[in-house]
C-alpha cells in the first residue's frame, strides 16, 4: 500500500483566461474520507474531474494509487469510481438492469455479481425497487442507485461530486451511511460538498475559494483555530442589528445565520457591549449568548481574511 492514496501537487486548470483551479496541493491517506468544501464556482467539480482522469490539468499533477493523471489518465480509471453530479443512469432501464450494465462495463466476473448485488441492495435499501425503471425513482433513490453503480466493481478510491445536492434529508442520511461503511472497509473517498454541516463528517477538510485552498485540517482543528469569540444574537430587526453591530469597534464580523446573527468579537466580555448597543437603539427581542464556532463560521473567516 502506498503512503498516500491520492497526492495532488500544484494542480491547475485554466479555461481560456479563467483559472478554475489554481495550484492546489494536498494528500489523502488510504481509507480516509477527505472533503473539498466550498460554494459554487470554487473549483470543486473541476478538481474531481481532473482526479478522475476526465479533464487534463493545465499544470501540476495528481497521483492516485501511484498512477499520474497527467501522464496516464486512462490507467487511473481502473482503480477509481467517479460519481458526477449527473451520474449516467439510464431512465428506461430498471434498477437491476442499470446495475448489471455497469457490472458489464467494469467487467465484473459473472460468478461475483450475485454477492455484490445483494450487498449493494442491502446498503441502499433498493431491493424492493429492483424492477422499477430508474426514470421513475425519486431524486434520493436515483443518487443511491448511482452510488451503487459506482461501487459495483469495488473501487479502491471513490470520487463523489456533491452526492447529496438536492436530496431529501432521509436519503442524505442513507447515502452517508453507505459512504461511511465503504470508508470503514478501507475505501478512500474524496467528496465535494457546499454543505458545511456535511463537512463535519469528514476526516479532513480542504476549504476551496476561487480555485485555491484557503484552509486544510480536521474539522475539530479548524474550529479550534477560529479567531475571536462568537455570539449568537437575536433581534426583531435582524438586518438592522447587523448593520448597527458592524459599526462597533469590538465587532470583527456580523453575519446572518438563519434567524440569528453570528457575531465575532474580541473577548467574552464583548457580549454585554453587543447587547447594550442594540437595546440603546431601542431594538426589541435582543438576546445574546456565546456559542462555539461552526465550520461555516470558520470558512467565512478565511474567505473574509483572503478578501481583506
Amino acid at each position: 500500500m502506498t503512503q498516500h492514496a491520492v497526492r495532488v501537487e500544484g494542480l491547475t486548470r485554466r479555461f481560456g483566461a479563467s483559472v478554475a483551479v489554481d495550484g492546489i496541493a494536498f494528500t489523502v491517506a488510504p481509507g480516509e474520507l477527505f472533503g473539498l468544501v466550498g460554494p459554487d464556482g470554487a473549483g470543486k467539480t473541476t478538481t474531481l474531474r481532473m482526479l478522475a482522469g476526465v479533464l487534463r490539468p493545465s499544470e501540476g499533477d495528481a497521483v492516485l494509487e501511484g498512477v499520474s493523471v497527467a501522464r496516464e489518465p486512462e490507467r487511473v480509471k481502473h482503480s477509481i469510481a467517479y460519481m458526477s453530479q449527473r451520474f449516467g443512469l439510464y431512465a428506461d432501464l430498471t434498477v437491476l438492469e442499470n446495475l448489471s450494465f455497469y457490472a458489464d462495463l467494469y467487467e465484473v466476473p459473472r460468478d461475483e455479481r450475485p454477492g455484490r448485488l445483494e450487498r449493494l441492495f442491502r446498503f441502499s435499501n433498493l431491493a424492493p425497487f429492483r424492477d422499477r425503471l430508474a426514470g421513475q425513482l425519486s431524486g434520493g433513490m436515483k443518487q443511491k442507485l448511482g452510488l451503487s453503480c459506482a461501487l459495483i466493481h469495488q473501487p479502491r478510491i471513490l470520487l463523489l461530486d456533491e452526492p447529496t445536492l438536492g436530496v431529501d434529508p432521509i436519503s442524505r442520511r442513507d447515502l452517508w451511511l453507505i459512504v461511511h461503511e465503504m470508508v470503514a472497509e478501507g475505501v478512500t473517498v474524496v467528496v465535494s460538498t457546499s454543505y458545511l454541516d456535511e463537512a463535519e463528517r469528514f476526516d479532513r477538510v480542504a476549504f476551496l475559494h476561487e480555485g485555491r485552498i484557503v484552509a486544510l485540517d480536521t474539522p475539530a482543528a479548524l474550529r479550534g483555530a477560529a479567531g475571536g469569540v462568537i455570539f449568537a444574537v437575536a433581534a426583531a430587526d435582524l438586518r438592522g442589528a447587523r448593520d448597527r453591530l458592524r459599526r462597533i469597534a469590538e465587532v470583527r464580523r456580523a453575519t446572518v445565520f438563519g434567524d440569528r446573527l453570528h457575531v465575532v468579537a474580541g473577548s467574552a466580555d464583548d457580549g454585554d457591549r453587543i447587547a447594550r448597543a442594540l437595546t440603546d437603539e431601542g431594538m426589541d427581542g435582543v438576546e445574546v449568548r456565546r456559542i462555539e464556532p461552526t465550520l461555516e463560521d470558520v470558512f467565512i473567516d478565511h474567505v473574509t481574511a483572503k478578501a481583506g
